[in-house]
């Protein structure tokens, strides 16, 4: 059984649930930013969180100047000493980390008091909740696919992480960080990244035939795009990829993808990739993309190579990169499968950070 401890963590106060918290809960649960990522579940009410520390579990509210500004609990841990917990954070109170800094403290204070393994569980578009999960220390261990149900009737795709007792948890900040004003742009083109709205042009693009017919993956169909695009700010905070859509600044009409895929840190290294829908060539959108998001990654990440590799059929984009700056590096030999299950060399380039 956990003590009913009162915590703190600088300027914030995590206390047991009261009676009198049922209202501001309500509110919490109800405000549209935190319903779109909660599961389909029975509305709140106070003896939820009574059970919770009845069953040997807790049940918090996130004070910060004695206002209720969030939640935090931890369920009832298993046979095993394995508890799940969770969070969210009213709308007031977003921003100051407050999601991380009271999920670190809980977990931190639970873990001392005998729990063994603490397990967290984010939706894959939650970003402010992925991202706590990474400051609080925890370390990602994989995916559930269709693993809730939300309240728009939707199966959701769930990160996994967890911290073990006696593990060292320091925080993890994006290797990728994530865009300043959520877009890069000159005026003419704007990158922004990729959201379920775009899976039908991206998947319209990438089914053109001058398209597909450089791919190295299977066909993708409308659905493998939907996930795709909702997997962008999970990818991109992980470290994985950096996903972004490509749009006529002008109209914010999709005109393509662009990508930083194969992304190594310990060789400061990744892979650009990009397409365009037919009607935007040939008005230098791509060399703008290219330009954008190469600049940005010298500017705001440690990688010290981008590579790309090309069908050495593929001139239009051999051009784009040679406009780029990248240079011609070798060649890999029938290193790349054709859709008629032939193979076609790799033209290999690069472009250094400079000096």
């Amino acid at each position: 059984m956990l003590p009913r401890d009162v915590l703190s963590s600088g300027a914030l106060i995590l206390r047991p649930t009261a009676e009198g918290d049922a209202e501001a809960i309500v509110k919490m649960c109800d405000d549209p930013v935190t319903a779109r990522f909660m599961p389909l579940l029975p509305p709140y009410e106070p003896d939820h969180a009574a059970a919770l520390w009845a069953d040997g579990g807790a049940h918090y509210v996130i004070t910060e100047g004695g206002r209720a500004s969030g939640l935090v609990w931890l369920r009832p841990p298993d046979h095993w000493g394995v508890s799940s917990a969770g969070f969210l954070v009213a709308p007031w109170a977003r921003g100051g980390g407050m999601a991380a800094t009271a999920a670190r403290a809980v977990t931190d204070w639970a873990l001392d008091h005998g729990v063994r393994r603490i397990e967290l569980q984010a939706e894959v578009e939650d970003i402010d909740g992925l991202g706590a999960a990474y400051r609080a220390g925890f370390r990602e261990e994989g995916l559930r696919r269709e693993a809730k149900r939300l309240r728009d009737g939707r199966y959701a795709d769930y990160v996994m992480f967890a911290r073990l007792r006696g593990e060292p948890a320091p925080a993890v900040e994006p290797y990728l960080p994530l865009l300043e004003g959520g877009e890069l742009g000159d005026g003419v083109v704007r990158l922004a990244p990729m959201t379920p709205g775009d899976a039908a042009d991206y998947h319209r693009m990438i089914t053109e035939p001058d398209v597909a017919a450089y791919a190295v993956t299977p066909p993708v169909t409308l659905r493998d795009a939907e996930r795709r695009c909702r997997y962008t700010g999970y990818w991109w905070l992980s470290g994985q990829r950096a996903e972004l859509a490509i749009r006529d600044a002008g109209s914010g009409a999709f005109a393509g993808h662009i990508q930083l895929a194969q992304v190594v840190p310990a060789l400061g290294q990744a892979m650009i990739g990009y397409s365009l829908l037919p009607g935007f060539r040939g008005r230098g959108f791509m060399t703008r993309a290219v330009g954008l998001l190469v600049d940005w990654a010298f500017a705001r990440t440690a990688l010290h190579r981008i590579v790309a590799g090309t069908d050495p059929g593929n001139t239009a984009s051999h051009a784009v990169l040679e406009r780029t700056g990248f240079r011609r590096e070798g060649v890999h030999r029938e290193l790349l499968p054709r859709p008629d299950g032939t193979r076609a060399d790799d033209v290999h380039w690069v472009r250094l950070r400079p000096a």
